[in-house]
């Protein structure tokens, strides 16, 4: 009989254990989704409670330790002993998902009261517009359920006064601190401000997402987390650590994110381009009136893009934050979302350069950079219009050079799409000075200081598909990993310096320290000729303008608003290549500045073209009917005829346009005969060219390598 009721005994501990796992499981799934155990005031969790209850009892029957090895029973068999199985562990809680606007608001200030105001709109479409007072000011919100007036009603609060990338750091700014084991989701523990003490910073998973206010009614990511609260007489400061916006590898992915904010979005797919080695598909989705696009290698990534894009927009959730991958805003007028402007010029140029080589067919669509000018003429990226295009990585030959201005020394893509550019200039110029009722189809306007001057918001896209050669490409030839945290070793003599292209190969070489000047004989007695890479080339643009010295005579500096990189971009050295290294220019003529556009790449990175560099190069103008080949060699087409973007070219259209607006130049000129003469006119131009120079000699980077006089010295009477 003892021994029965000792095995009585020890069966109704177990099922007082049991019971007690019970109560604790049912206490877990009470608390909300994103925090999995319930804590008290003082941080233990009530499994720990249990664990300790457990090991100050009577030990289970196979002799284990009550805390760590409690084991439930199925029945008796087995000459009266008890099988057992283990408790079922709970599964270990993913990634810590993003608070909403009303969770975040209510753990700043608990037991806020939200009041329906009115419901209108018809039975299947109601409109609900729901109120809350935060600090004495009362914000209200509207939407198609009471839920989503709730949120925007907090959304609008969490603006007015928070600025952090969660509630505890907010709670730090505000003079109270949290424990370390603090569960602001438990509905078992009321937290006065006296128990916030403790805080620590919390794991990079919680900092997903933030939200902030920037003035705008839009969320904010910025690293400023200042805090102004609405009714305080004092402005609080503190230094708080940087969030970490990457997203895990085991975290959601931006369709799932947007799912969640935005249920029930729907995906179109819009096109498929590009070479069969890169192929290139184009989703878009719809949220909140506005479309979205994302572009990518295949369908599924172009979706994240596009939720991607939508994300930034509308909610300012940036999930890459990987510093040699952010774009670079521009310090003038920005008119468009960086990432959504980059993506979208770069499968305009993509698209049109396919409509050119019939899908990418043509045997003139092998090349290693491709290049291209969007235009933008407003808000909307959708009225974009691709302005050229072109490719080439070559230069011509010393043997080649023309002393009448029929060849092109430089068929590098981007230096063959400023000439383009250049080309299309002229052409609206034509069109403004033609008939009156053409003047409103033009880009031109009259400028109140003489000449003419580009319309309001009118704005050029420079793409090109990998980075321009010389100083931004040579310390970057992999694409940034997550673990690149910029240039790590900005001050080395070798950044920033002047390179030169080298004739009858790629790549690039330092200048040499003097000043180099090359000569025609020499050349043509077989010295190499050198002309200046493409990065110190842009570097010049975002001082004189990309219109060059004979236009600037009769328009106002016209400056790139943005750079777009297809691949290899990073922003630390394409900033430094394009305008840092020559930030201390001095002494620039009137609207002449240093121009610092927008830097950025894409979504979707353009895979590395394969293969040996084509020696053609080719070009397309807006209003052609088709691609120019020119050998790059020569500098002439394939049946040795001049190009139509060469100097003799150009400066025969400036001379029609010079014909006609004589008396209305910027800079008055005597009759214009050689070509150089009346470049060297443009006083202005030529004046701010010569800052250049001046500001890379000063900055110890070497001196500028210009071409023999001798190739500018002709006339249009030969």
């Amino acid at each position: 009989m003892a021994k029965e009721r000792s095995r009585v005994f020890h069966l109704r501990n177990q099922q007082k254990y049991f019971a007690m796992d019970v109560d604790d499981e049912e206490n877990l799934s009470s608390s909300s989704n994103d925090v999995k155990e319930n804590r008290t005031v003082d941080g233990t969790s009530a499994k720990e409670r249990g664990g300790q209850a457990t090991r100050e009892g009577a030990q289970l029957p196979n002799g284990g330790e009550g805390g760590n090895s409690r084991k439930r029973p199925l029945e008796e068999g087995n000459n009266g002993y008890s099988k057992f199985r283990q408790k079922k562990r709970k599964k270990i809680p993913g990634p810590v998902l993003p608070k909403n606007a009303l969770m975040q608001l209510n753990e700043i200030k608990p037991g806020l009261q939200y009041k329906l105001i009115s419901q209108t709109g018809p039975v299947h479409a109601p409109v609900f517009i729901m109120t809350v007072e935060v600090n004495g000011q009362v914000f209200e919100g509207s939407g198609p359920t009471k839920k989503k007036a709730k949120l925007h009603a907090a959304e609008k609060a969490l603006r007015s006064f928070v600025q952090f990338p969660n509630a505890s750091e907010a709670h730090l700014a505000m003079g109270r601190t949290q424990s370390v084991h603090t569960d602001f989701t438990s509905d078992q523990a009321d937290f006065p401000d006296t128990l916030f003490n403790g805080f620590e910073k919390q794991e990079q998973s919680e900092h997903l997402f933030f939200l902030g206010s920037n003035g705008n009614e839009t969320f904010n990511s910025t690293s400023d987390y200042s805090l102004s609260l609405v009714g305080t007489s004092t402005l609080i400061q503190l230094p708080l650590p940087t969030p970490s916006l990457f997203l895990p590898a085991s975290g959601k992915n931006p369709v799932m994110i947007l799912n969640e904010l935005r249920p029930g979005l729907k995906y179109e797919f819009i096109s498929e381009s590009g070479e069969s080695h890169a192929k290139n598909f184009v989703m878009s989705v719809t949220v909140d009136n506005q479309t979205f696009e994302g572009s990518g290698r295949n369908k599924k990534l172009a979706k994240a893009r596009a939720a991607q894009s939508a994300l930034a927009a509308l909610f300012n959730m940036h999930l890459d934050q990987t510093p040699s991958r952010q774009p670079i805003p521009s310090e003038g007028l920005q008119l468009h979302l960086p990432q959504v402007l980059a993506d979208a010029v770069s499968r305009l140029v993509v698209e049109k350069f396919s409509d050119l080589t019939d899908n990418f067919t043509s045997p003139h669509a092998r090349r290693k950079v491709l290049a291209g000018v969007v235009m933008t003429t407003g808000t909307d990226v959708k009225d974009a219009k691709v302005i050229c295009v072109s490719t080439g990585t070559k230069c011509i030959n010393g043997e080649y050079m023309s002393d009448r201005g029929l060849a092109l020394n430089d068929c590098h893509a981007e230096i063959i799409s400023r000439r383009s550019l250049l080309r299309f200039l002229y052409i609206q110029l034509e069109l403004f000075l033609s008939m009156r009722e053409d003047q409103q189809k033009s880009i031109f306007m009259k400028s109140e200081l003489g000449g003419f001057k580009l319309k309001d918001n009118v704005q050029f896209h420079l793409y090109i598909s990998t980075s321009p050669c010389g100083d931004a490409r040579i310390f970057s030839p992999h694409e940034a990993a997550q673990e690149d945290q910029g240039d790590r070793h900005p001050n080395r003599k070798a950044r920033g310096q002047l390179r030169t292209k080298i004739e009858s190969g790629e790549g690039t070489i330092p200048v040499r320290s003097s000043n180099t000047i090359q000569t025609w004989d020499g050349v043509l007695q077989g010295e190499r000729l050198l002309t200046m890479s493409c990065s110190d080339k842009i570097a010049r643009w975002n001082v004189v303008g990309i219109q060059g010295s004979l236009f600037s005579l009769f328009v106002e500096p016209i400056y790139l608003s943005s750079i777009i990189l297809g691949s290899l971009y990073h922003g630390d050295h394409l900033s430094r290549a394009v305008y840092q290294r020559i930030s201390d220019i001095e002494d620039l003529p009137p609207l002449y500045s240093l121009n610092k556009p927008l830097l950025s790449g894409i979504s979707n990175a353009e895979a590395r073209q394969p293969g040996k560099a084509p020696s053609f190069s080719v070009n397309w103008t807006v209003g052609d009917t088709g691609l120019e080949v020119i050998n790059a060699t020569t500098g002439k087409d394939e049946m040795g005829r001049a190009s139509r973007l060469c100097k003799h070219a150009l400066y025969s259209r400036w001379s029609r346009i010079y014909a006609k607006l004589s008396s209305n130049l910027r800079t008055k000129i005597s009759k214009p005969n050689l070509y150089y003469d009346t470049k060297q006119s443009a006083v202005e131009y030529q004046s701010a060219k010569g800052c250049v120079f001046k500001a890379f000699q000063t900055a110890g980077l070497g001196a500028w390598v210009k071409k023999p006089i001798e190739q500018d010295q002709f006339s249009l009477t030969i």
